[in-house]
């Protein structure tokens, strides 16, 4: 790199992309939009880039590009159905998951998260929002929040549409950088609307059809909180898989089973069969929850399917 094209770089942030393009923030707080230079880079909601200003304003084709990406402190990724890596979000301090009694949670879903979450390095948080609704109170919903509460996670009741509720969420975020995640029609974009009204994130309600949520966030996107804190809201998903972990590290995305395992007779113990296994004999106590149990079994068999070279390290 030249001098000159030293002199004419800044660092900023990415708070929106789109393929090829993104919005950054500058360091004087303005937004830009930019290109990415050269095919093999990519950038993701949240990356600290290095930026290069256009050499002449008159060039339609000369926009200011990215460059480079400044080393992740946090990387957060899904695996997809053929086992890549996908980008979500980096730099993030903290992942909060919406749940809501609508529509119908999946909480091997969440679980999903909250490991991926604990796997990069990153705090996970559960968010129960629409605590207003009657089903709020069904005995099963009740019990798939008292098992995040049992596990650690901190656990925050709200209903996006009062603002008392949500200024009861703030103080979690006010500190962190954080992304929410969770199904469609949770309730993310309101939140996000009432927390930072600036963001007009679009908003519908559930399908009258089918009861579930329709996808109303299309990008993800950063946002500053009034009064400190960044927030990133993602699209809404049905599904989610982290990133591929080898089978030991699986069990680190359950704070229960780690709190747990240094009691197993074995170091390298799955929790699976093995005797004198702590994990089992908390589940034959009744102090571990099953259904979260059988979502860490579930877990590792996913990550088993979807890692190419499975067979091969397991014969090894």
């Amino acid at each position: 790199m030249s001098n000159a094209d030293a002199s004419n770089e800044f660092t900023a942030r990415v708070i929106e992309s789109f393929g090829r393009r993104a919005i950054v923030e500058t360091p004087d707080g303005a937004t830009l939009r930019v290109e990415l230079f050269g095919k093999r880079l990519t950038v993701v909601c949240g990356d600290d880039v290095q930026v290069r200003h256009a050499r002449t304003e008159a060039s339609a084709d000369d926009a200011p590009r990215i460059v480079s990406v400044l080393p992740r402190r946090t990387f957060f990724a899904r695996t997809d159905s053929r086992g890549r890596t996908e980008p979500l979000a980096a730099n993030l301090t903290l992942l909060a998951i919406f749940i809501a009694p609508e529509p119908q949670p999946d909480p091997y879903m969440v679980d999903r998260y909250l490991a991926g979450a604990a796997y990069a390095g990153i705090r996970g948080a559960v968010i129960v929002n629409k605590c207003d609704l009657p089903d709020a109170a069904a005995p099963d919903f009740a019990a798939v929040v008292e098992e995040y509460r049992q596990a650690g996670y901190p656990t925050l009741t709200l209903s996006a549409l009062n603002g008392a509720s949500v200024e009861h969420v703030r103080a979690l975020l006010s500190t962190n950088v954080t992304m929410l995640a969770g199904q469609s029609g949770v309730g993310k974009s309101t939140f996000t609307n009432a927390l930072v009204p600036a963001s007009e994130r679009l908003t519908r309600t559930l399908s009258d059809s089918s009861g579930e949520g329709r996808h109303t966030t299309v990008s993800t996107a950063l946002f500053k909180i009034p009064g400190g804190g960044v927030l990133i809201d993602s699209p809404g998903v049905r599904d989610y898989a982290p990133a591929l972990v080898d089978d030991a590290k699986v069990q680190t995305g359950w704070p229960e089973i780690v709190a747990l395992s240094g009691n197993c007779r074995f170091n390298n113990c799955l929790h699976l069969r093995e005797p004198k296994c702590a994990v089992l004999h908390a589940l034959e106590q009744g102090t571990f929850a099953p259904r979260r149990y059988e979502s860490y079994k579930r877990l590792l068999n996913i990550m088993r399917g979807l890692a190419p070279d499975y067979e091969r390290r397991r014969q090894h």
